[in-house]
C-alpha cells in the first residue's frame, strides 16, 4: 500500500486549491498517482481542481524576432524573477531568437553551437550562457523555440515577457495581430476542433463520463451528456470556434472571414508552463541546520 505523506498532500493542494482532506482522499484512491488524483478531484469538485493547467511554475522570458516572412520565438528560463529584468539575460534571450530565425538550428544543441559573443563571453551562444551563469550567479537555460518560415506572413504578440504568440497568416495584418492577442488571452490548443490532440479529448471524455455517471441517469442519457460535454470542450479550446475577445458576438473564424484573412498556424508559449518549481520549506531547512549544529557540538 502506498504511503500518502504530508508533502504529497501539500503538492496536490497547491496544484488544485482543493481542501486538504479531499486531496488526501484523492491521493489514497489514486494510490499516490498525482495525475490521477487531479482528475479525481476534477470529477468531484468541478473546474476548481483544474487550476494546475494554467499555473506558471518557473521564471524566464519569451522573446520573438520577425524579419519578413521568417519569424522565431524562444523561451529562456532562469531561477528567479529578478534575473528576468537583467539586461545581459534579456540580451541573450533576444539574440537567441534572432539566431533561430537566421540559422534554423535543428535543436537546442545546434542552437547553442551557433556563433555569438556577449559580455566578453563566446565564441558560441552556449559559451555566453555558461559565462552569464557565472557572472549573474544563477542558472539559466534555453527551453524551446519555434521557427516559422513557410512563406506566410508573420504576426507576433508578447504579453509582457511571460506570454508569446506567433501567427502565420495571409491577409490583413491588423486582423492577424488581433488573433495573436486573442490566443494570448484565451490559450486555444489548436486551430480547429478536428486538430485537438487525442489525449486531451480522451482525458476530457474520462472526466465527463465520471461526472455524468454520478447523475444516476439512464445509460443512454449519460452517453448524450458525455458527448455534449466533449463537444463543448472542443469548441472552447479550438481557436476558430472561440468567441472573439474583441467582439463576443462572433467567432474568431467569422472575424477572419469578414477581414479576408486566413490563419494557417499559431504557436503559444507561456513561461514555465508544465515545469515543476521547487518550493523551499524554510522551517524544515532551519530545523535541519539546528540539528546539524547540535550533532556537531
Amino acid at each position: 500500500m502506498v504511503v500518502i505523506n504530508a508533502s504529497m498532500v501539500a503538492e496536490l493542494r497547491a496544484k488544485t486549491d482543493a481542501p486538504m482532506m479531499e486531496c488526501k482522499k484523492a491521493l489514497t484512491e489514486a494510490e499516490g498517482d498525482m495525475v490521477k488524483a487531479e482528475e479525481l478531484l476534477r470529477v468531484k469538485l468541478g473546474t476548481k481542481a483544474g487550476k494546475a493547467a494554467s499555473r506558471v511554475t518557473a521564471e524566464g522570458v519569451v522573446t520573438c524576432f520577425v524579419n519578413g516572412t521568417t519569424g522565431a520565438m524562444i523561451e529562456v528560463n532562469c531561477e528567479t524573477d529578478f534575473v528576468t529584468k537583467n539586461d545581459s539575460f534579456l540580451a541573450l534571450a533576444n539574440a537567441a531568437a534572432k539566431l533561430v530565425a537566421d540559422h534554423n538550428p535543428a535543436d537546442l544543441t545546434a542552437l547553442g553551437a551557433l556563433a555569438y559573443s556577449q559580455d566578453s563571453f563566446g565564441p558560441t551562444l552556449e559559451d555566453v550562457r555558461k559565462g552569464l551563469i557565472g557572472k549573474i550567479g544563477e542558472n539559466m537555460s534555453f527551453r524551446r523555440f519555434k521557427r516559422a518560415a513557410g512563406g506566410a506572413k508573420i504576426a507576433n504578440y508578447l504579453h509582457g515577457t511571460r506570454i508569446g504568440v506567433l501567427v502565420e497568416f495571409e491577409g490583413d495584418e491588423t486582423a492577424a495581430k488581433d488573433v495573436a492577442m486573442h490566443v494570448a488571452a484565451m490559450k486555444p490548443v489548436s486551430l480547429t476542433s478536428a486538430e485537438v490532440p487525442a489525449d486531451l479529448i480522451e482525458k476530457e471524455r474520462s472526466v465527463a463520463a465520471a461526472k455524468a455517471a454520478e447523475s444516476g441517469k439512464p445509460a443512454d442519457i449519460v452517453t448524450k451528456m458525455v458527448d455534449g460535454s466533449v463537444q463543448k470542450y472542443l469548441k472552447e479550446v479550438s481557436l476558430f470556434n472561440q468567441s472573439f475577445v474583441k467582439n463576443d458576438k462572433q467567432t474568431v473564424e467569422q472575424m477572419l472571414k469578414a477581414a479576408g484573412t486566413t490563419v494557417k498556424a499559431f504557436t503559444l508559449y507561456v513561461v514555465g508552463e508544465g515545469i515543476e518549481k521547487k518550493v523551499d520549506d524554510f522551517a524544515a531547512e532551519v530545523a535541519a541546520q539546528v540539528a546539524a549544529a547540535q550533532g556537531a557540538a
